[in-house]
């Protein structure tokens, strides 16, 4: 067997004029964040949530200069915002469809669901629609077992989806102010 490699060594990280990490950010991070840890490391995944909430996804500048204000290796802030489905590496689109994936969806027709998604959609598991309006992801768990199959669209929790429900579903979230 052999191995594909990927020249990564050689990698270019597109940067912004602006930093992600502005200096109010550096100082809010400083002054509130940090103190509540033992070690600066140990403050990693607020750092990834305060970048991601200010902008909606991490790009790659923005863990370099994570990396570089809480003095570890840009590996190590690149392999734990890879690690967790909450951290967004890329664009989302402006509404998420999240399917529950968990065993009670699962049997209650969770595939039917993801389906209906893809083929309402036009796009596949963790991919945006071209006018960046929808990115469909699955989640592990809703904890809507007791109504599966569950789904999420923004932050609303629809529970006994049929899949002749979807296309009204995403047409409702697409009119929303959201």
């Amino acid at each position: 067997m052999s191995w594909i490699t990927k020249n990564s060594a050689n990698q270019r990280v597109e940067r912004r004029a602006q930093p992600y990490l502005s200096p109010e950010a550096k100082a809010h991070l400083e002054h509130e964040v940090l103190p509540r840890y033992e070690t600066k490391h140990a403050a990693l995944l607020p750092c990834l949530h305060h970048v991601q909430h200010t902008n909606g996804w991490i790009p790659h500048q923005a863990m370099l200069e994570i990396a570089e204000f809480l003095a570890i290796t840009p590996a190590e802030v690149i392999d734990t915002a890879s690690f967790y489905e909450e951290y967004w590496l890329k664009p989302k689109g402006k509404h998420v469809v999240a399917v529950c994936r968990s065993i009670a969806c699962e049997f209650c027709g969770q595939p039917e669901i993801t389906d209906a998604v893809r083929e309402h959609l036009g796009i596949d598991v963790g991919e945006t629609t071209d006018d960046g309006e929808f990115t469909l992801i699955e989640l592990e768990c809703l904890g809507s077992c007791g109504t599966a199959p569950a789904l999420l669209i923004d932050e609303t929790l629809h529970e006994n989806v049929a899949p002749g429900a979807i296309a009204g579903l995403i047409n409702a979230a697409r009119s929303s102010a959201h």
